[in-house]
């Protein structure tokens, strides 16, 4: 009874050592204007200035841009990526749903990724109103964050 006791403990400790286990940890959403920025300068407050400004002006949205925090534990030689699922409305039509994802390279354990939503492909897309952000190792989900809506 002991040894099976202690191959079932030998057991259960290697899988969890095998798993990866991570998380989402922030997820920022940006205006990108015609020129690709999100700021005229590196400052945290011209930032939020010019978002606040392109949120008035929105004749000069050009696409929104994601800036996806995230950590791992033990990825190792891992496939990781960041998928992004949007839903969005245009003019009062039905939701419209998107999804776009980012590979990350393997061995890395955490950092940002961005996803960029541009040009023809946002503007047939509208205004999004929610948001989903999953981190995958494979087939496995290890982290999520959405927005209020979702």
């Amino acid at each position: 009874m002991r040894r099976l006791l202690t191959v079932l403990t030998l057991f259960v400790a290697l899988a969890s050592f095998a798993a990866v286990t991570g998380k989402v940890v922030k997820v920022l959403p940006f205006y990108v204007d015609g020129q690709g920025r999100i700021a005229k300068s590196p400052s945290l407050f011209d930032r939020d200035a010019y978002q606040a400004y392109l949120r008035l002006h929105t004749n000069e949205i050009a696409g929104i841009r994601y800036d996806v925090l995230w950590k791992t534990g033990k990825s190792g030689d891992e496939k990781l990526k960041v998928r992004l699922e949007l839903r969005g409305t245009l003019d009062g039509d039905l939701p419209k749903t998107k999804t776009l994802e980012a590979e990350i390279a393997p061995g890395k354990s955490g950092g940002w990724t961005e996803i960029k939503l541009l040009g023809d492909d946002y503007k047939s897309f509208g205004p999004v109103v929610a948001w989903r952000t999953t981190l995958w190792s494979g087939a496995d989900q290890v982290g999520e964050q959405k927005s209020f809506l979702w």
